[in-house]
């Protein structure tokens, strides 16, 4: 058994906001695990020049523990990624997120 990350990103959101979304975004989906843990600034600004240094990080990491190998889970990752989406969606119109699928072992 080992566990494979089948997604990594990051959500954010202004430092004023109040916001959590470790409230918001469920432990699990299914067998699918749902890590958030909050990180500093992973970049130095934003493509439109916004400091990064303004706003809440928040590392999202998909993880299962599986005996398949990773390519074995795209499945799960895209019935996960449907799933989370809702979740997503519901945030405040302040908030952002990029998740990319990463389908390696952890």
């Amino acid at each position: 058994m080992q566990a494979i990350r089948l997604f990594q990103g990051y959500l954010w959101h202004p430092k004023g906001l109040a916001f959590d979304p470790r409230g918001l975004l469920p432990r699990q989906l299914g067998e699918v695990y749902v890590l958030v843990d909050k990180v500093p600034p992973p970049i130095a600004a934003f493509e439109d020049g916004t400091p990064a240094e303004t706003q809440q990080f928040y590392q999202v990491t998909l993880l299962v523990r599986s005996e398949k190998e990773p390519d074995q889970l795209k499945p799960l990752a895209e019935w996960a990624s449907r799933e989370l989406d809702p979740y997503l969606q519901a945030t405040p119109k302040e908030v952002g997120w990029q998740l990319l699928e990463d389908l390696r072992p952890i």
